[in-house]
């Protein structure tokens, strides 16, 4: 059954702002150029037909994704992955785009939800299985997904109670959508339940917990963070961490923290903004507040005067988090916030302090909270309060990351079940690239 002619109409008006959108904050009239080829066509040349494709939304939704699209490209599956942003492209091709997987890995675009635009896609590339990871659903791709035998399954699924109230206001089309797919790995009941309450069916469903939390810090990070340590000579610095932080998140942490800053020349904060358009007017915020500052983009060290590091760089934050003693996780003291992954500083025994606005990982902080593995603050007061705390006060910190190991290890073995449920949907006779 097609799509409905509303959402094609209301695609069809919209889709000149979308690309009016796309030249306003593209760096060059090349980069532009290339975005519209990928996602309006014609499309890039196929690498490999026949692969498995992930679709993952934007940066969190490609790390979530990290560990299963490598054990498919180590088995030598090729893979094909489409983003929706700028930054969740730019850190696929970090990951991806390099030995030994050049020769079977290709990052594009997602195409514009339009029936035509995804009936080229689809012949052109002839995936042999669609995986949607975490939330993004559209009813177009999932239609043309079906029309052309393809599995559709949504990974890792997390829905709020706030976006399943939006899917409902369109039930009939969210309904039409969920009725073509295969099936849906929930990282909770509550978004199990939600999923069937919005019309998908029960015995496509299944809760196989969160892949987040089976998660490790990669090495070469940590070999370098030590490197670090000794050249840029950080022993004795006490270094906290603002990271995936959102406007106005820089402005109310370091205006609260700047004069411990000035007044603690062993005092040090990195800080990693969400999104690279941004690097600049935090560099500027930090001028304004006359803190000495470097940048990674200029490939500056941290010097014994330095009082704030911008990490002005991509695909570089668990460096950061493993050269940081307590953190601050953005995107939760802004507004409407949402937050973003807690998981990854746990996993290097950072104590973690966020604000109180992290619908997107709700079930995560809950259980974390429960554990006194984190720390929710309410305002930026709050943060630093608490930044203040973990870093002198050494059994507080060892206490709170003793406790994060705890949730981390009772909650893994998602990366597995994910596997065993893909694998289904691989005959295992049929050929590798």
């Amino acid at each position: 059954m097609a799509t409905p002619f509303w959402y094609n109409l209301l695609l069809a008006c919209i889709k000149p702002i979308y690309r009016w959108k796309i030249k306003q904050r593209a760096a060059t009239d090349a980069l532009y150029q290339q975005e519209c080829l990928e996602r309006f066509g014609p499309f890039q040349p196929v690498q490999n037909r026949h692969a498995l494709w992930f679709h993952a939304v934007s940066v969190g939704e490609t790390n979530a994704a990290q560990p299963l699209i490598e054990h498919y490209l180590k088995l030598g599956y090729p893979v094909l992955v489409t983003n929706t942003t700028k930054t969740g492209q730019t850190r696929a091709k970090s990951l991806f785009l390099k030995q030994p997987y050049l020769n079977l890995c290709q990052v594009v675009y997602l195409p514009v939800d339009q029936i035509d635009l995804l009936k080229q896609f689809f012949a052109q590339y002839q995936p042999r299985l669609l995986a949607l990871v975490e939330t993004e659903l559209w009813p177009n791709l999932i239609n043309q997904a079906k029309q052309h035998q393809i599995p559709v399954m949504l990974l890792n699924a997390r829905l709020s109670e706030k976006s399943a109230k939006g899917y409902a206001k369109v039930a009939g089309l969210t309904r039409a959508m969920l009725s073509k797919m295969d099936r849906v790995l929930a990282q909770d009941q509550a978004t199990q339940q939600r999923y069937i309450e919005l019309g998908m069916a029960a015995k496509k469903t299944e809760v196989v917990g969160n892949i987040k939390f089976d998660i490790s810090a990669p090495v070469h990070f940590m070999q370098q963070a030590e490197q670090l340590k000794r050249h840029w000579q950080l022993q004795d610095r006490q270094i906290m961490i603002l990271a995936s932080t959102h406007a106005p998140e820089e402005q109310q942490l370091l205006e609260t923290i700047c004069e411990d800053l000035k007044n603690n020349p062993s005092l040090l904060c990195i800080v990693v903004p969400r999104h690279p358009e941004r690097f600049e007017e935090v560099f500027q915020l930090c001028q304004k507040l006359d803190l000495t500052t470097q940048r990674r983009s200029l490939a500056q060290s941290i010097q014994p005067d330095t009082q704030v590091y911008l990490a002005d760089s991509m695909g570089e934050l668990w460096l950061w988090y493993a050269l940081s003693q307590v953190c601050f996780v953005g995107g939760s003291l802004n507004e409407p916030g949402g937050g973003h992954n807690i998981l990854e500083p746990m996993a290097v025994d950072v104590p973690t302090v966020i604000g109180p606005r992290y619908f997107n990982f709700q079930n995560i902080v809950d259980e974390c909270v429960a554990a006194q593995a984190i720390e929710v603050a309410s305002d930026a007061e709050q943060v630093v309060s608490a930044f203040r705390h973990y870093l002198y006060n050494d059994q507080a910190a060892t206490k709170m990351t003793a406790q994060a190991q705890q949730v981390l290890a009772r909650n893994q073995g998602s990366l597995q079940r994910h596997i065993a449920v893909i694998d289904q949907y691989l005959e295992p006779q049929a050929t590798k690239a």
